[in-house]
């Protein structure tokens, strides 16, 4: 299988994407793949929903990495999670676009960084995850050059399909200009409210269109999910038997099966 690079991905906003990429690199971690989360939101989520610190001016974070102070490999961290690192985030992020005016190949920083990590034979991940600020900036654009495959979470509310559509824009702008391989692996419906008339014409109206991009797996709305970040663990791991937890297992495994498909298909 090659090094899988994936960012998890919308330009949305409370989507489901910290979330999201939290539980796959966990649900992931405990069948025992190798991952490395990336935070690349200046908010820190996903860093304090794995238990690390966001503080600021930490030299140990993305940031050093992007305004060119540091080797990513000098910034990986460990978790309290056995197979899952994790390269922090934190405020001073929001600065990079202002600071890296001047340079343009700074849309393939953190692709050229990534390789010389996929390249050490010394570090070998399963799988990359990059958790993308919720926004079309700088950031998400590095992101996506840098990756081989977008999961994107979807929300199941109205409008959700209107922000789809921008969002496929820029993916193809990145694919004609900078990263011709990259696609989409899948949308994963999120904060699904089975009562909700709402929540079932959404997940129709994606599953038309995308067809089989969409994952089976729903997520549900669940208290479970919103409370474990601040707990700094994993809801896989903060409960179980949650309906959310029961989600995310579920979409690890669909996660997984994608890749034996492929190996099975060369």
């Amino acid at each position: 299988m090659d090094k899988k690079i994936i960012s998890v991905i919308n330009q949305k906003g409370g989507v489901g994407k910290t979330t999201t990429v939290i539980n796959l690199a966990s649900g992931l971690s405990m069948k025992g793949k190798k991952i490395l989360v990336i935070d690349l939101d200046p908010q820190g989520n996903a860093t304090t929903g794995l238990g690390l610190s966001n503080a600021e001016n930490s030299e140990l974070t993305i940031y050093s990495v992007l305004n060119g102070n540091k080797k990513i490999s000098e910034v990986i961290q460990s978790t309290k999670f056995k197979n899952l690192n994790l390269v922090t985030s934190n405020v001073d992020l929001s600065g990079l676009e202002v600071e890296t005016a001047g340079d343009s190949r700074r849309s393939f920083k953190l692709k050229d960084e990534l390789a010389s990590i996929l390249n050490d034979s010394e570090v070998s991940y399963d799988y990359i995850l990059i958790d993308c600020p919720p926004s079309l900036s700088l950031l998400t654009i590095m992101a996506l050059v840098a990756s081989d495959e977008l999961v994107v979470p979807l929300q199941t509310e109205f409008f959700a399909l209107e922000g789809l559509t921008q969002l496929m824009k820029t993916i193809e702008r990145i694919k004609s200009n900078l990263n011709p391989s990259l696609n989409i692996r899948g949308i994963l419906l999120t904060m699904y409210d089975k009562r909700n008339k709402l929540s079932g014409e959404v997940e129709q109206e994606a599953r038309n269109y995308f067809k089989e991009k969409v994952y089976q797996t729903v997520v549900p709305r669940n208290v479970r999910l919103s409370e474990a970040p601040s707990h700094g663990v994993p809801v896989l791991l903060y409960d179980k038997t949650c309906p959310g937890s029961k989600s995310y297992f579920n979409f690890t495994d669909e996660f997984l099966i994608q890749d034996k498909l492929v190996e099975s298909a060369a």
